[in-house]
């Protein structure tokens, strides 16, 4: 009954922007199953009560559908499609502070050492008390004077069902300052930052704290991609979003993300989307917009 009545309220208050009145909880919406698309995956639990969505990050695919959520603990570039629609999904915004709170406040020995770095995106069913929480949650939307009091409880409340959940490792490794995800990720925030200029892995893995071998290996680990794979990566979606607003200036796109050669640019390009840049800014700008699921 709880995954019914979580359709019910995902449908009721679904908006354009995916955004509700409570502090990092979202809420998507798609009307029907589409051709891939590219984004940043945030870090976020997403789960889903209606329909099904695949997604690729590198060469790991993940698939989920109703009754089951997915954990993304770093921003990644992603790829996904819907597979089966109408899709209504509720998104919970991930901050480590947060997760950090809950693993200070767990009994001594409750929760299992951090390990080696899982990976960062990772996929498990719902559990009923999972679903619960997050219907509760929604229902505070009917009743706003109660937000600033309850919302934070739940919240809580559904941080500490993850962290003792399957995906759990993933979870708590987002808020353990001095975890191997925890460099990644700030190797991660860096190379998006400056994602324009070429780097060298060793000058990355010492910013990031680490040594250069155990750098590569754990960067590999949580991003399915090498450093250097995942900074083509972002550029080309950059590229992506500008050229959606300069679909004639190609060229000047690709150098702006960091390409010296044009016809590099367009290559990598065509094989990361499909088509060559000009052709595919065209078709992104006439398709009709529509609403996503989380």
């Amino acid at each position: 009954m709880s995954l019914d009545e979580l359709r019910t309220l995902l449908d009721r208050h679904a908006r354009p922007a995916m955004t509700t009145a409570i502090d990092g909880v979202l809420i998507g919406k798609a009307t029907r199953a589409y051709e891939s698309s590219t984004s940043m995956s945030g870090t976020v639990l997403a789960l889903i009560a209606q329909g099904a969505k695949t997604l690729a990050l590198g060469d790991r695919v993940y698939e989920y559908r109703a009754g089951q959520y997915l954990v993304a603990s770093v921003d990644l570039p992603v790829t996904g499609h819907y597979t089966e629609a109408p899709a209504l999904g509720f998104g919970l915004v991930l901050d480590p502070a947060e997760i950090a709170e809950v693993l200070l406040q767990a009994p001594a020995g409750s929760l299992p050492p951090a390990g080696s770095p899982p990976s960062a995106i990772a996929v498990s069913d719902a559990s009923a008390e999972l679903i619960d929480a997050a219907v509760r949650l929604l229902r505070l939307l009917e009743t706003p004077r109660d937000i600033p009091v309850v919302a934070p409880l739940i919240r809580r409340e559904m941080l500490w069902r993850l962290v003792t959940g399957e995906q759990g490792a993933t979870v708590r490794h987002l808020g353990l300052a001095d975890s191997s995800l925890a460099h990644v990720a700030r190797a991660v925030q860096w190379i998006r930052g400056n994602y324009r200029e070429s780097f060298k892995v060793d000058d990355v893995a010492r910013r990031a704290g680490m040594s250069v071998s155990a750098f590569y290996r754990h960067f590999q680990a949580v991003t399915a991609m090498s450093p250097i794979q995942f900074q083509k990566q972002i550029r080309l979606q950059e590229a992506r979003l500008m050229l959606a607003t300069r679909p004639n200036d190609v060229t000047g796109v690709g150098h702006r993300v960091g390409y010296d050669s044009a016809s590099q640019f367009s290559r990598e390009y065509r094989r990361q989307f499909g088509e060559p840049p000009s052709r595919d800014a065209a078709r992104l700008r006439a398709a009709a917009p529509a609403m996503s699921v989380p």
